[in-house]
């Protein structure tokens, strides 16, 4: 069967400086905005500072951790066949179970209240070490849901 489109190629990412991590760097990215990365920098690793003050150990391998968690295994997409739309579980790519953890991460420590926004991500990153939070909220949800469509699961090609 022949593709429709070309795959585009991924980029390399240098590693952030501290961490010499690409993941940091990537989450670092997408918390940006306007281009103001240094105060995205700041804001990221000002949260792994609170982490490790409050965890105890290495705030960067609590957020490594809090990462896989927040990582969905299946999801569902929107499948057209013969007029009607079928949402269909699928397995997750690795790479986007990364951008869409980081994705749910971010929008979960938006959508909390006061304090700065070093002090919501790094309570986001602890609620996802204890099992609660807006994010896994948003991990269950689309887990459930592709439970509940686990039907239509032969239409995955």
């Amino acid at each position: 069967m022949a593709r429709r489109r070309n795959r585009s190629l991924l980029r390399t990412i240098a590693p952030d400086s501290i961490y010499n991590s690409e993941l940091a760097t990537k989450f670092i990215n997408s918390m940006m905005y306007d281009g103001e990365k240094a105060v995205a920098e700041r804001i990221f690793y000002e949260a792994i500072n609170i982490l490790t003050e409050k965890t105890g150990g290495s705030g960067f391998e609590a957020f490594e951790k809090a990462m896989k968690t927040a990582e969905p295994a299946i999801e569902v997409k929107s499948r057209r066949v013969g007029g009607v739309t079928y949402q269909v579980p699928v397995e997750v790519y690795p790479v986007r179970k990364r951008s869409l953890a980081t994705r749910w991460i971010l929008t979960a420590a938006r959508a909390r209240t006061g304090r700065s926004m070093s002090q919501k991500l790094a309570n986001e990153f602890l609620d996802i070490l204890n099992n609660t939070g807006g994010t896994l909220k948003k991990k269950e949800e689309v887990r459930k849901m592709a439970e509940a469509n686990r039907a239509f699961s032969h239409y995955a090609w």
